[in-house]
This record gives structure tokens, sequence and C-alpha cells, in this order.
């Protein structure tokens, strides 16, 4: 199929791109590597007026390892990402992460910002940043704004982003003595995840410290597992503790959250397998 008519704009700067989004506010939609928008389009699922293209905005496509943060600016590519030494070294879950999504040639075009905007259920990076307490910073004409995500996935395929606002960058608080891990099930290599687990945590001592985990394909949003964080927050991480933790990973899964592909007790089951398989490479 061929996609709807539209106007099409490619600004090279910031302050363009944010005046396009103002003046045509939800008519207008931003195009970043377009894995995701050019099959909407292309299916007539999403008609903007107005396609406002990113890529010639140097703003928005570095990455900073500084003040005990890392930040990833939205038009950084998937693979720009993964590769980068400052990722690894600061956030090695966000590089980890990206070797799930699609294939080479997906995440040397795809975006982080853009999969991240998307808010597929099933997408790692959502989850991953949701378990990283990451901060999103969203910019509009005269205005930014810092919206955690816990709080800016709000449904599937819906965020927190207001009309004539961009997510501009992406800011990971650094944990040097953290250890994390995600694991996930999909059907074929790159496809999106029936279900997932990501997980990071600290160790003070013998016993666990910080600890989030979050699921991910199993809910409208990432599902941040709280009974199951603090079933070993606090404790040593004893083989009844982690086997405790995952179940009740499992039960914070919806059973009727299924589709064609798998039911929600299925869904559920791996879950609190991959709960516990994180937690095990992490309490090492």
């Amino acid at each position: 199929m061929k996609p709807p008519s539209f106007l099409y704009a490619r600004p090279d700067t910031l302050e363009g791109a944010l005046a396009i989004l103002d003046e045509h506010g939800d008519d207008a939609k931003i195009l970043a590597g377009g894995q995701s928008l050019i099959p909407l389009l292309n299916f007539r699922l999403a008609r903007p007026r107005v396609l406002v293209d990113i890529a010639l905005i140097d703003q928005i496509q570095t990455i900073g390892d500084n003040n005990g943060t890392l930040s990833i600016g939205a038009g950084v590519s998937q693979g720009d990402a993964e590769q980068s030494a400052d990722v690894r070294r600061a956030a090695p879950l966000v590089a980890e992460s990206i070797g799930y999504i699609g294939h080479l040639q997906n995440r040397n075009s795809g975006t982080v910002g853009g999969s991240v905007a998307h808010a597929d259920p099933a997408a790692e990076l959502p989850a991953v940043l949701t378990t990283l307490q990451a901060t999103m910073v969203l910019r509009s004409s005269g205005a930014e704004r810092m919206v955690p995500a816990d709080e800016f996935f709000v449904g599937p395929f819906t965020t927190a982003l207001g009309s004539g606002e961009m997510l501009y960058e992406i800011r990971i608080p650094k944990k040097p003595a953290a250890r994390s891990h995600i694991i996930e099930l999909s059907l074929r290599s790159g496809d999106f995840a029936l279900a997932g687990v990501a997980g990071q945590l600290t160790m003070t001592g013998d016993v666990v410290g910080d600890v989030d985990l979050v699921a991910f394909g199993v809910d409208a949003v990432p599902l941040r597992l709280t009974e199951a964080e603090a079933a070993i927050r606090g404790r040593e991480p004893s083989p009844a503790v982690l086997e405790d933790a995952a179940a009740l990973a499992a039960s914070a899964v919806d059973p009727s959250f299924g589709d064609v592909h798998a039911d929600g007790a299925f869904r559920a089951t791996v879950v609190g397998e991959y709960t516990h398989r994180v937690l095990l490479e992490v309490t090492r």
C-alpha cells in the first residue's frame, strides 16, 4: 500500500522542528528512523498532515557521559547506542537490550528516541529505561520538562508527550556498582517479545540493596514487578528467596492479557521463569 498524502518538512535545527510542531500540533508527526512509522503510514493507520523529518538535527544525535548521568539524544541510532563505549560502560543494560531489537539493518536506521516514543508494549527500550529509572527530556517551543520513565508510558503506543512536544534526550543515572540483565522470548530472532524481563540491582555486602525488575510484552505498558522487588530487597539472595520473587513476578501478570501467539497464563509462566534467571545472573 501507499501512504496517504502529507506535507514533508526536514528542518536542520531543533528550533525549526519545534516551530513546525507548535504550528501544526497533533496534525504533525515526527519521522526519526522510520522503522515503525513508515509501515503505519503504508497501512494508513497513521494519517499526519505534516511529517517532520528530524534526521538533520545534530543536537539530538549525541551521547554524553558526565555528572553522574548518561545522556542519549533521541536521534541517536540504536546501532550507535549499542556500540557506544559510554553506553556500554554507564548503562550496559541498554546496549544488551538493543541486541534483541529487530535485525542489524533495523538498528542502523531505527533511533533510540523513536522506539521510546512509539511505546510498543513489547519493545525492549521502554522496559529497560523504566528499569534504569531514566528521565525523558521533552522539548516544545520555549519550554522543557522532565518526565520519569515510570510516568512517561501511559498506554499501548501512548506516552506523556503533549501536542507540540518532542522527545529530546534520555537521561540515565549511573550506578557503577549495579549488575543488570535482560532476557526475552520471541517466536523468531528479531521479532517482538512474547514476554521478557529486565533487571538491575546492587548488593550491599551479602544482601540485595536497590533492585528494579520490569516485565514487557505482558501489559499495556512496561510492568514494574513491585512485589518481586520487595521480596528480595534487603535480603540475602538464597534459592528460596529467588524462587519466591519469581513466583510473585508471575502472579503480577494479568492472565487475560493474551493474543493469537500466547495466552496470559503462558506469559505469566515465562515472566516467572525469566525473573528467576535474571536474578540468578545479577546476584552471582
